[in-house]
């Protein structure tokens, strides 16, 4: 057993990667979680809308089927991603978040990129890369913080 204490950043990235495995994609696990002064606002994962039959329900993914790209196409995914549902958990529930900041286990597409930035959320934590350069141009030239974790 070690007596090392996780660091805040180590804590929340494992938090997400736990909250990743509710997804429901068939293509890629996502989780994120919105936290201000080291405690959790929001959490969530890349999924269908609640009352829509998800990927795993329906046995396959039309992006998969027609050979899209990973970081095209996102309008023809049944799901949401997990920024934006947990920026969307937020709002539903009268949580502020403006000033916080997101930890994700994938960089930020360009439209979560573009919520975050609107959303007042100021810092991105994240560990995996994500084929889409417009979203990071986006995110500097708003100030936000990008940070990628290699743990």
């Amino acid at each position: 057993m070690s007596d090392k204490r996780p660091s805040w950043d180590e804590y929340f990235i494992s938090i997400t990667r736990e909250v990743s495995t509710r997804s429901t994609c068939l293509r890629r696990k996502v989780g994120a979680i919105i936290v201000k002064d080291k405690r959790i606002l929001t959490t969530g994962y890349n999924g269908a809308p609640k009352g829509v039959r998800n990927c795993l329900e329906i046995g396959s993914c039309l992006r998969e089927e027609l050979g899209v790209p990973s970081g095209q196409r996102h309008e023809i995914c049944r799901g949401l991603h997990a920024e934006q549902n947990a920026i969307i958990q937020a709002a539903y529930h009268g949580v502020q978040i403006k000033d916080s900041v997101i930890y994700s286990t994938t960089q930020p597409c360009v439209l979560c990129a573009k919520m975050i930035i609107n959303s007042g959320i100021k810092a991105i934590y994240y560990t995996e890369s994500y084929p889409d350069r417009l979203a990071m141009d986006l995110l500097k030239e708003a100030g936000i913080k990008i940070v990628k974790l290699d743990l």
